[in-house]
């Protein structure tokens, strides 16, 4: 078992259940949300992962002894939850998902009044209650403890925000063949609803919510080999590939080909960008394919820094009309500020049946880049020098955003970054051709 420690930032926490992510855990952080929430309920939900039921109890019961009225949405993806929190008027959320970690790690995200992801100055004040322990927490007496209502939709209305942003009639005229794979997350709770709306015809991994993943959780092409296998024997038109709490979206072409999760994004931009030309904003590590689908459209581009909190921060701030990050995160503000698998999947289908092509088709007219991305070690307590590295490539520019970035004239970056989480810096290059973004990542190596 891994005595991974208890990873805490002002937009939630994730660990190994059981060992850095205990009771009392949860149970001060849902507590400290609900002493710095507005006053209204709060959404709680789950993704499908085994030691969720348990969190839930804890939480809700926190939340409970708080004063707060919980409205339980039960299994639902993160996304869902920042439309849940929106349409119910509630006054915040709790996610309780680890995302793509491994199985034995929970956790739990936070969400405010407006449905995003909480951020960085309403989290602060959260970790501060949570760090000053139960003693800070005003529990409520008798009259006051709250109590807990289901929610009798959870799905209907992010349903309905989704085909509102497509042309629903024209999908199905086309009658696509999905592979759906929510290994055993909770995407096929919206995504087989949505996908039999648009007339597919739809064919499930993994649709039962249980946690028992039948491949690791992380969308990748070494983790999707056998759904890669599945989606060209079925003769499917497309793979659609979720992560366990369904806001990331990997995508598979008919032949059985991984395109990935950076393409994820770029396919919904172009798509986007073929009848508006609204600002776009994606963080500083995710390909320039976006930027150059942009450029080319006259479309106003600007980067943030990594996280989506921050993404949201300055979609916000120019009036974004499409977000995202490169890990597969749609974020489209006429459905809600969260990364969402879901809306990726109607705006692949949707350019699809738009442009009568298929998927290997509309990705082969992207631009094509390659990325690689590496670690290096940091001694504890040892602080990054970045001007030793802008040093050694004086022919880049440079931007401080997040760490590092350098940017070349030939279309190549570099994005070096010190982890949030672990005592390595990350190291991110991505250039014409693979063997140029390697070696970007093997000379920033020697220079630091």
């Amino acid at each position: 078992m891994s005595h991974a420690p208890l990873i805490i930032s002002v937009s939630g926490l994730r660990g190994v259940v059981g060992r850095s992510l205990t009771p009392d855990v949860a149970i001060r952080y849902a507590a400290a949300l609900a002493a710095e929430a507005p006053e209204g309920p709060l959404v709680v939900a789950r993704d499908g992962r085994t030691t969720g039921p348990m969190l839930a109890e804890l939480v809700r019961g926190a939340l409970l002894a708080s004063g707060r009225r919980v409205l339980d949405a039960g299994v639902a993806a993160t996304p869902t939850v920042g439309v849940l929190v929106q349409s119910q008027g509630a006054a915040g959320g709790i996610q309780i998902s680890a995302s793509h970690n491994p199985p034995q790690y929970n956790g739990l995200k936070l969400f405010n009044a407006d449905g995003r992801v909480i951020p960085s100055v309403e989290g602060q004040r959260v970790l501060q209650r949570y760090e000053q322990g139960l003693a800070a927490i005003d529990w409520a007496d008798f009259p006051r403890v709250g109590a807990v209502e289901a929610v009798a939709d959870p799905i209907g209305e992010h349903l309905r925000r989704v085909l509102h942003c497509v042309d629903v009639e024209r999908i199905r005229k086309r009658r696509f063949r999905v592979v759906l794979d929510a290994n055993h997350g909770s995407g096929s709770v919206l995504g087989v609803p949505l996908l039999e709306s648009l007339g597919c015809e739809v064919h499930v991994l993994g649709g039962e919510p249980n946690g028992r993943f039948a491949h690791p959780p992380e969308p990748t092409a070494e983790n999707l080999a056998s759904v890669l296998a599945e989606v060209a024997s079925r003769g499917a038109d497309v793979g659609f590939c979720q992560d366990p709490d369904a806001d990331r979206l990997a995508l598979i072409d008919a032949q059985g080909s991984y395109l990935g999760e950076e393409k994820t994004l770029a396919l919904c931009v172009a798509h986007r960008l073929q009848r508006e030309q609204g600002p776009l904003v994606v963080n500083c590590s995710t390909s320039r394919m976006t930027e150059d689908l942009a450029t080319k459209a006259g479309a106003p581009f600007s980067r943030s820094a990594v996280g989506e909190a921050n993404v949201v921060d300055r979609m916000l701030a120019c009036g974004a009309m499409l977000g995202g990050e490169g890990n597969g995160g749609v974020i489209d503000p006429r459905v809600v500020l969260v990364r969402d698998s879901f809306v990726g999947m109607a705006l692949t289908l949707d350019a699809m049946a738009d442009r009568k092509l298929s998927l290997a088709e509309l990705a082969a007219e992207l631009p094509e880049y390659a990325i690689h991305k590496s670690k290096v070690d940091l001694e504890p307590g040892r602080q990054c020098e970045w001007s030793a590295l802008a040093e050694a490539f004086p022919e880049a520019t440079t931007s401080g955003l997040d760490g590092l970035r350098l940017d070349w004239p030939d279309g190549a970056w570099l994005l070096v970054r010190a982890s949030n989480t672990e005592p390595i810096v990350r190291l991110v290059a991505e250039a014409p051709t693979a063997a140029r973004a390697a070696e970007l990542c093997a000379a920033a190596s020697k220079a630091m």
